[in-house]
């Protein structure tokens, strides 16, 4: 059942102590220990394009495409130790905020902030709980999508990211995560192993960071967000162009990037 609009207040469900020193030890042993392991045991992963942090002082918006719950942990461990430290998560209100358990959970596992998935998440509670983050250096993940792939293919990006991007000045890092859907679709409690003979088969994942896109003067947020997406139809994703989108010629940010084994 749906919790009442109240229990929404944003002030109310963000855990701030998620983000004390000790907390992020723990998701340290959480993410990069004990998910690790399991997620090797069923997948063999390759991280591209961490290059494109270079440079980049922080914070920074995290877009990636969704298909799957590994795509969180998978994403995190993916990051730099000193990116990932400095790293929160949006995660839906409606889905792991209703029951104060999974909130304690997530919030510890993975350094979750409410957002709501309608209206682009904005509200002015989120909005004053996005700037104090960002004023603390803090980086956001985001799944512009709003929900899992249910066929692996990416989905309409929704603008908000765009809408933060510009309104705090931030560079947003597109990132493609590929494979995860294979390993862990939607509907599954649990990775599986990949067709084929004997148990230690392993489904190949790719986690691919793009080089920072940065909102244009005077460019639309769906503008935006269509430079996301074609780095993700580049990446080899199948997507669509938003038809909002006014200028399909808009060219991605980012260059070639070098493949790394991780």
């Amino acid at each position: 059942m749906r919790v009442s609009e109240p229990a929404l207040d944003p002030a109310a469900l963000d855990a701030p102590w998620a983000r004390t020193v000790p907390a992020r030890a723990a998701r340290e042993l959480i993410v990069c220990g004990v998910l690790g392991a399991c997620m090797d045991g069923y997948t063999r992963r390759t991280v591209v394009g961490l290059e494109n942090l270079h440079g980049q002082r922080g914070p920074v918006i995290f877009v990636a495409n969704h298909a799957s719950h590994m795509d969180t942990p998978a994403l995190l461990r993916a990051l730099p130790p000193r990116w990932r430290r400095r790293t929160v998560v949006a995660a839906a209100t409606d889905y792991f905020y209703s029951d104060p358990k999974l909130a304690a959970a997530v919030s510890l596992a993975f350094g979750t902030v409410p957002l709501e998935r309608r209206g682009g998440g904005l509200g002015a509670g989120r909005v004053d709980l996005l700037e104090g983050l960002f004023a603390g250096g803090w980086s956001l993940v985001i799944f512009s999508e709003g929900t899992r792939s249910r066929d692996g293919s990416v989905g309409r990006l929704r603008s908000g990211a765009a809408v933060l991007a510009e309104r705090h000045g931030l560079p947003i890092v597109p990132v493609h995560m590929a494979g995860t859907h294979a390993a862990m679709p939607a509907g599954r409690r649990w990775m599986q192993r990949a067709p084929g003979r004997g148990i230690g088969n392993r489904h190949a994942i790719e986690i691919r960071f793009g080089a920072a896109i940065r909102p244009r003067e005077g460019e639309a947020h769906a503008d935006v967000m269509e430079r996301v997406r074609l780095f993700l139809a580049e990446s080899g994703a199948a997507t669509s162009p938003d038809p909002r989108v006014r200028t399909a010629e808009a060219q991605p940010a980012e260059e070639p990037a070098g493949r790394a084994a991780a």
